[in-house]
């Protein structure tokens, strides 16, 4: 038997670490995650930041699962997380109203919150259906305008509607989200977009983004699965939004603008097309810079009015380091490699593959 070969796609498909495999990680994520937020029920600040970043790491492995893995180029995902928002903080408002008399207060509040983002993550997921069913049969800028003209189209929609709150916003949704909730849809997020990665259905997304026309000539329906990646990510960036809309207790137009979108681009790119690590990591890192930025400037005496001229001058500083990532690592932080491919977290390689024989040849 002559050993075949493997590309470095190939050999990544095959290292899917066994902790997120089967029921494991779920076990081990409520304990921690549940000590984590009786830790930090007396620090606010800490809350509200990790609220923040959980939020932005949702969107972005997300949004990872078009661009990264399936190789599009969608920058509407801010689009997706105003209908999430949306859907899910009016459902809210309407089910705040009852409650189960069975259940303690905070344990039905909870239920009406799975509820409300179920409500939102389903809305966002026909919207992303709806989109993308036409528009992924383009490519490249195409596909790039389109999905830039939905997230305009709903902003717009959002600010001329009169049940939505129109440009002030849709005001008193209940603030039922917490760090737990929070940060299980965050770790919910990861483990599917990871599982998503290492199926059959992973892999045509691979063949899709490495080489279309190939795909397609081995029997992959392309436009098929561009939309399935479509819809999960539609639906995760839902059920950012609804999280966002229930411990900012408003969502206002304001929120969903091209700049959030971008945003969520550079987080992507800069943590590495098809990496879920490098989506993390950038995720957090550039939610924290503004605000470490800030402290900093704070912490030598800069007055308060000069911090936040630093805080509106993010986007400028997201795009020098993105400049700066595309010259110096073009490939974004981590490339297609994920955390257990470096150092201490280093998995052993799987065993090679074998190929059959050749007839009438030596094995």
């Amino acid at each position: 038997m002559s050993p075949v070969t493997t590309s470095p796609m190939a050999r990544m498909l095959q290292r899917v670490p066994t902790p997120l495999r089967g029921v494991f990680p779920f076990l081990l994520a409520v304990p921690v995650l549940a000590l984590v937020h009786v830790a930090t029920a007396g620090a606010p600040f800490f809350v509200i930041l990790s609220l923040t970043v959980g939020v932005n790491v949702i969107l972005a492995v997300s949004l990872n699962i078009v661009n990264g893995m399936t190789g599009q180029f969608s920058i509407g995902h801010a689009g997706f997380m105003a209908v999430g928002a949306y859907s899910a903080g009016l459902t809210s408002k309407l089910l705040s109203e009852y409650g189960l008399s069975f259940l303690p207060n905070a344990v039905s509040d909870q239920v009406m919150f799975a509820i409300s983002l179920a409500v939102g993550g389903a809305m966002a997921a026909l919207f992303g259906f709806v989109v993308g069913l036409p528009s992924l049969r383009l490519k490249g800028d195409y596909l790039a305008i389109v999905t830039l003209g939905f997230g305009e189209i709903i902003r717009v929609i959002v600010q001329n509607t009169e049940v939505l709150g129109r440009a002030l916003g849709l005001r008193g949704v209940p603030q039922w989200t917490s760090l737990f909730s929070c940060w299980f849809i965050v770790f919910l997020t990861i483990v599917i977009a990871r599982r998503i990665a290492a199926s059959t259905h992973g892999r045509s997304l691979l063949a899709i983004r490495e080489d279309e026309v190939a795909a397609e000539a081995m029997g992959v329906n392309t436009t098929a699965y561009k939309v399935r990646s479509f819809v999960v990510a539609a639906f995760f960036a839902g059920l950012a939004g609804g999280v966002f809309a229930h411990y900012q207790s408003i969502v206002n137009p304001g929120s969903f603008t091209f700049v959030k979108s971008m945003e969520i681009v550079v987080m992507v790119v800069a943590g590495g097309l098809g990496s879920t690590t490098g989506a993390v990591v950038a995720a957090t890192v550039l939610t924290l810079l503004p605000e470490a930025m800030r402290s900093l400037f704070i912490g030598l005496g800069v007055s308060a009015d000069t911090a936040q001229l630093v805080d509106q001058a993010r986007m400028p500083i997201y795009g020098v380091l993105l400049v700066l990532i595309m010259l110096l690592r073009p490939q974004g932080l981590f490339g297609t490699r994920e955390l257990w491919d470096f150092g201490p977290f280093k998995l052993k390689g799987p065993a090679k593959l074998t190929a059959p024989p050749r007839e009438g040849g030596p094995a």
